[in-house]
């Protein structure tokens, strides 16, 4: 007979249902992050022409801050003083910057925009030339009514594909307001800055005020967070921008050096691209190395020493420069983050996503890190 005053249920039984809580809690918590995720992505999609100029105009006054603060304490200047200040020597090193260096970069582009059917025609003959095994080789695959069905079928979606993007493609950059739109968004970034560069307050000074209802511990947790995204943030895009732009130097040079045509051009971009990871780095071996091997003086050996190149550039930056201006801020591992640059950027519908990949994922592995420390510790 059971005993009427015992536990309903035996340990096993309440071991059961406790790793079942959890792992619901567990689906809730995860299931909340999808559609936190889904929401922002939406949003990002629908009012991107207002946020992103925001964003941009935030991140940039969170990085010069300092600067304006410097000029107040050593020329004793007023806030508003130093911030015009710091506008008249922007705009002077710009078109200083400019006039250096848009003739020759503005030449190389029209060059490249004017030789590319030439480069075109070269890789048709080079393939015709060099590797007619593989046009004889397609025949005979051809010849196959299973791979020729196959490859009809991929042909036909992707014209389907093409026909379903054409609208959108042509609504995207077939209207003269799109353009108009854009250069207005970009216009009034520095009036954003203008006005967030004349406020001295921490932004995240007073943020425990604004939430009164957490628990003095949970409202000290959200002001250390923002504040370490605010220092994720600066110091990523601070180091992500020095660092693209001395790699594009080397690269525009080293380029240069090897002969290759557009060298500038192409080394510039591909370094300033590298503000999101590996970007630069992959679209500039897409672009370089076929123009190193079609170009007139070009061949193996040209695609070599731009090979070299991009070898060299890539070791400073991963041994010297990014340890040393970047630090160990982010902590991530280089698989982490070419997969959260697709993650982000899918999530977040392009680009913006892409951008803020980085500081949102060291974000929430410092999350994690204080969830872990703080809350999933004292429950084991």
């Amino acid at each position: 007979m059971n005993d009427a005053s015992g536990p309903f249920f035996s340990p096993v039984q309440r071991r059961l249902i406790g790793a079942a809580a959890g792992f619901v809690a567990f689906l809730a918590i995860v299931a909340l992050l999808v559609l936190v995720v889904w929401v922002m992505g939406r949003l990002l999609g629908s009012f991107s022409h207002v946020l992103w100029p925001l964003a941009v105009a935030g991140i940039l006054a969170l990085m010069l801050r300092p600067v304006v603060g410097y000029f107040e304490r050593w020329f004793h200047l007023s806030r508003i003083v130093s911030v015009i200040f710091l506008y008249l020597l922007v705009v002077i090193a710009v078109a200083f910057g400019l006039v250096l260096a848009l003739p020759g970069l503005a030449r190389q582009l029209v060059d490249f925009i004017s030789a590319a059917p030439e480069f075109w025609e070269r890789a048709v003959n080079t393939v015709e030339q060099s590797y007619p095994g593989w046009i004889e080789l397609y025949d005979r695959a051809m010849e196959n009514p299973t791979l020729r069905s196959m490859v009809e079928g991929s042909v036909q979606q992707a014209r389907l594909f093409a026909a379903s993007m054409l609208p959108n493609l042509k609504a995207a950059g077939g209207t003269v307001l799109g353009a108009i739109g854009f250069i207005t968004n970009l216009a009034i970034i520095p009036v954003y800055l203008f006005f967030f560069l004349q406020s001295d307050e921490d932004p995240t000074r007073r943020l425990g005020e604004y939430v009164p209802f957490l628990k003095p511990d949970k409202r000290e947790d959200l002001v250390f967070l923002a504040r370490e995204f605010v220092g994720i943030v600066v110091a990523f895009f601070r180091g992500q921008l020095l660092i693209g732009l001395i790699m594009g130097v080397l690269l525009a040079i080293g380029f240069s050096l090897c002969g290759l045509e557009f060298g500038v051009l192409f080394g510039l971009a591909a370094g300033l691209l590298n503000i999101i990871p590996y970007l630069g780095t992959m679209l500039g071996l897409a672009a370089v190395l076929p123009t190193a091997y079609l170009q007139a003086d070009g061949g193996i050996p040209t695609v070599g020493l731009c090979l070299g190149v991009f070898v060299i550039v890539q070791v400073i930056e991963g041994y010297l420069l990014t340890p040393r201006i970047m630090g160990r801020q982010t902590g991530l591992h280089p698989v982490t983050i070419i997969i959260a640059i697709f993650f982000w950027g899918t999530a977040l519908n392009g680009l913006l996503g892409m951008i803020l990949a980085i500081p949102l994922t060291a974000f929430f592995v410092t999350v994690w890190r204080l969830a872990k420390r703080k809350y999933f510790t004292a429950v084991v």
